[in-house]
């Protein structure tokens, strides 16, 4: 009796310590991240079909948990460098090599933002969102072998984050019931930098504002249309605010036929009304012919 009693303790409390140990290993700062930026992770999954599990580690692991210098002075949690299509603010770090030019933030949620347009404007990462979005380690590994970083152990150090801080479940809490609920969503592109769908058959404003969580007055606002326009297949349908000018790879537009200054602001993410402004044109002029050069920035 006393041998098995002493058994039951000694297996009691080894479980206990391990628990304790595991518990340990959890890191309070980075619990304090997790808590503070999922929100935004999942609303950038949904938008984007990253994995909100790869965001936030990603996250943790480029800003040492929101402490990094570049993360507190500069809200880049991802350690984005500048590149030459970057256009905003700019701060300067040692990192591979010296005073190197970094992404600079007015807010963490810019960074966010911005991280997910990074992976989703670049062909190397274009096979990373053909994986399920619950395939984390899929994305991890991708994400080293597209070359995101030179660290030989980066996609087990982000596995390794999301598996000791049960990330996963915000894939398949919010991500699956977002997927059962969208079953075929849509393929988000960019342009301008801004996200942009393909209308298809059978949209409107109210299914598109479910499945983008953004308003129906939101949508057609961003997208210079009167409320009761009808959406058509194959129409430009931003969720994001459109931008003054073109990117700076789009000076001029040459008007070819079937164009109209509509589907020219379109194509280009830019506000309608700023085009006509650029332009030097009125809403009510005659539409450009085929030929004219239109301005774009």
């Amino acid at each position: 009796m006393k041998t098995t009693l002493r058994y039951i303790i000694i297996v009691v409390l080894c479980g206990f310590c391990l628990f304790t140990a595991q518990a340990q290993t959890r890191n309070r700062q980075y619990e304090e991240y997790i808590h503070k930026y999922k929100d935004i992770a999942v609303e950038e999954m949904k938008r984007y079909r990253i994995p909100a599990s790869i965001t936030l580690a990603q996250g943790l692991l480029e800003s040492g948990a929101g402490k990094s210098a570049l993360s507190r002075k500069s809200n880049n949690h991802f350690g984005i460098k500048c590149g030459g299509d970057w256009t905003g603010r700019t701060v300067r770090y040692d990192d591979d090599a010296r005073n190197e030019c970094f992404r600079a933030y007015k807010h963490p949620r810019d960074s966010y933002e911005d991280h997910s347009k990074f992976l989703k404007g670049r062909s190397r990462y274009a096979f990373l969102f053909k994986l399920k979005i619950t395939d984390y380690k899929g994305w991890a590994h991708g994400l080293k072998k597209a070359g995101y970083a030179t660290d030989p152990r980066y996609a087990y150090r982000l596995i390794d984050i999301i598996e000791l801080y049960d990330l996963h479940k915000f894939d398949t809490r919010d991500g699956i019931k977002w997927m059962k609920e969208f079953p075929n969503p849509h393929q988000p592109y960019l342009a301008n930098d801004l996200l942009y769908i393909v209308v298809r058959s059978g949209d409107t404003f109210k299914s598109l504002s479910k499945e983008f969580d953004i308003s129906q007055r939101k949508l057609r606002k961003y997208n210079d249309l009167y409320k009761g326009y009808v959406l058509k297949p194959g129409d430009i349908i931003y969720l994001d605010k459109k931008h003054r000018r073109a990117d700076k790879e789009h000076v001029v537009h040459v008007v070819r036929s079937g164009d109209s200054m509509y589907s020219i602001a379109q194509k280009y993410g830019i506000r309608l009304k700023n085009l006509y402004k650029m332009n030097k044109m009125k809403p009510e002029d005659a539409a450009p012919k085929v030929g004219d050069i239109l301005r774009l920035r």
